[in-house]
């Protein structure tokens, strides 16, 4: 294959989608462009600590160090051997006809390229609690994120509060670090959980792990929690009030608050990449349309959480799929899918299983008070929502013209999840039918200046 001739293909994303997507067109002679926000491969899940961090792969990623050392060498060996191109530390913050514009150091580049892979991964769903836009009040991700790479808890006294997986995960890697976790509230009450128990039986090692890790929490732990306000002082977080499932009036003094209800795909570049959009009843939120392979069509293919939310094991399929689809599009052979696809059919039920136990709590966004903050960003209440759908109807992006939610730093992205209940409520209707907010360039904050530098 003649280099000059070679197609440039370019991934998006350095964690277990564009490892194994990378990887799989590495082996079919290509050279890759991988480009990640990270200085180290690794993704979110496989997140690695500054060199020289003392704590090992086994304390980081417990029963999963295995795979996270798989998957960093493998991707640290084809960097080595100049077999694709990592431009880390960098954020492809636009999209248009094969035209990347990449915020790095040296300001905006342009990248031209062939055919896109975005492995652009997922972030924590939040549901606002009044109060939560006081300092001390971080994501689930953060959380473990500052664990990950830095070593430290985000707190000396520590609530978690939310739903699914994470914040079991989060709870269990913070107490084994020696964190004082004084509690686990799961909005999610038993009884709902217990439906979910036989799609989650599609992968019993996964769910069992699962089941130890909540044991271990022990007292901490409480399932079917209401959450009523989070207290603070002029230096931030003080407490946080909350009922368990009978219904008793809880307050837990904390100076630190993690919350989470599972994750949201990052579609952002996919949104501006032309991809179309459909409304998933599971996970009530808006994914991109593509086909078992990851096509999106135009030389567009998506992987791993940025598409469908199936964890780390099912981003490292859909790498390996989207690459091969990238393939076969090429008029190149592609390797064998078969078993794959197979795999992707079970890690599916499994994650059916996941949004039947731990549901998105939309009531309770729906019954915010109308003086709680919604958009932290722009400081919009849910009380300003309401008013801007009664004065220009229910639909996503005229809401956030009149009333600026969705207009700030993150684009929407923790924000939009509540207020569609918020506007559904109000306006009588679905949250198919409120729409989504139109994604934009850039999709990530980027300086004035660096544009003036762009090349």
């Amino acid at each position: 294959m003649s280099a000059v001739a070679a197609p440039k293909i370019v991934i998006v994303g350095a964690g277990p989608a564009g490892i194994r997507a990378a990887a799989t067109l590495v082996d079919a002679g290509f050279h890759p462009i991988v480009i990640d926000e990270g200085q180290r491969a690794g993704g979110q899940i496989y997140r690695r600590p500054a060199t020289g961090f003392t704590r090992t792969p086994e304390e980081l990623y417990g029963s999963e160090a295995a795979k996270a050392r798989a998957l960093h060498s493998l991707f640290d060996r084809l960097a080595e051997e100049r077999r694709l191109t990592h431009c880390a530390g960098t954020s492809v913050i636009a999209t248009h006809e094969g035209r990347l514009h990449v915020l790095g150091e040296g300001g905006v580049q342009m990248i031209v390229c062939d055919r896109l892979i975005l492995a652009t991964g997922a972030s924590d769903r939040v549901a606002p609690v009044p109060g939560w836009q006081n300092a001390g009040v971080y994501s689930l991700g953060a959380a473990q994120i500052a664990l990950k790479a830095q070593g430290v808890a985000l707190g000396r006294r520590i609530v978690l509060m939310g739903s699914g997986p994470l914040l079991t995960l989060v709870g269990a890697q913070l107490v084994k670090a020696g964190a004082d976790v004084v509690a686990v509230l799961d909005t999610s009450p038993w009884r709902q959980q217990l439906r979910g128990l036989w799609d989650l039986a599609a992968r019993p090692a996964v769910a069992l792990r699962g089941l130890v890790m909540r044991a271990r929490l022990g007292g901490r732990y409480h399932a079917g929690v209401t959450l009523e306000r989070i207290e603070a002082d002029g230096s931030g977080v003080v407490a946080f009030r909350w009922r368990d499932a009978g219904g008793k009036e809880r307050v837990t003094s904390c100076d630190m608050i993690g919350m989470g209800w599972h994750l949201r795909a990052e579609t952002h570049l996919a949104d501006i990449a032309g991809c179309a959009f459909t409304y998933d009843e599971q996970w009530q939120q808006w994914l991109p349309k593509i086909d078992e392979m990851g096509r999106a069509g135009n030389g567009l293919y998506l992987a791993g959480d940025g598409a469908r939310l199936l964890g780390a094991d099912g981003a490292e399929i859909a790498g390996r799929l989207a690459a091969a689809a990238c393939l076969a599009d090429l008029g190149h052979p592609m390797p064998s899918v078969g078993a794959d696809l197979l795999k992707l059919k079970r890690l599916k039920r499994f994650a059916r299983g996941l949004a039947i136990a731990f549901p998105w709590p939309g009531a309770m966004a729906r019954a915010l008070p109308d003086d709680a903050i919604v958009c932290r960003c722009e400081n919009v209440t849910a009380g300003s929502i309401r008013a801007s759908v009664e004065h220009g109807g229910g639909e996503a992006n005229r809401v956030k013209s009149l009333s600026r939610v969705g207009m700030g730093r993150c684009q929407g992205r923790y924000c939009l999840p509540a207020a569609v209940e918020v506007i559904t409520a109000q306006a009588g209707c679905a949250p198919k039918d409120v729409g989504r907010f139109r994604g934009q360039a850039p999709v990530r904050p980027a300086p004035v200046g660096a544009f003036l530098q762009e090349g």
